[in-house]
């Protein structure tokens, strides 16, 4: 046996065990998918339909613009599906010809009330696994790391930061 130490293969090394930030943000990154997909994005189909509702399901698309961060076209195209499925009708307004009434259908102000009550027994849910005190100190936690993220870009990954203690953060 030769005493020359064994050369190693990626293979038979340990695999590298994630960090506890690493481990939080893949977390997040799959809290955020989820959400994207089952509560339809930022702006999608399902948003704008529950958006129509909370409104008496009535609005302009000037008004529905301002609501949403999404360009007039993005918006216009979601609406020509939206129209295409019979869920809204557009309409020209009486009182100024060049905007358009958006308007729920009843199929649409079904489709609305079943995706906001999806998303109100969602929310009932999402966090059933805690118990009441560990639900308050999660969210007390995400409120505390989010105030820390805002205004925070990637080239600010170098500059200090300090960690605060529960007292120190108002609420």
């Amino acid at each position: 046996m030769s005493n020359e130490p064994s050369s190693t293969t990626a293979r038979d090394r340990e695999p590298m065990v994630p960090t506890l930030e690493q481990r939080a943000l893949h977390c997040l990154g799959y809290f955020g998918h989820y959400l994207h997909v089952h509560a339809g994005g930022r702006c999608g189909k399902q948003r704008i339909l529950a958006k129509l509702l909370t409104h008496g399901g009535r609005l302009t698309q000037r008004e529905l613009q301002e609501l949403f961060p999404i360009s007039a076209a993005a918006l216009s195209e979601v609406l020509s599906k939206l129209e295409a499925e019979g869920l809204i009708s557009r309409t020209r307004s009486e009182r100024d010809r060049r905007q358009l009434v958006i308007e729920l259908t009843d199929a649409g102000a079904q489709s609305a009330t079943t995706v906001t009550e999806g998303h109100r027994l969602f929310e009932s849910r999402c966090l059933a696994a805690l118990a009441d005190d560990e639900k308050e100190a999660f969210v007390s936690m995400l409120e505390r790391v989010s105030r820390d993220w805002r205004g925070t870009t990637p080239q600010d990954a170098d500059r200090p930061r300090r960690a605060q203690g529960p007292r120190e953060v108002a609420r």
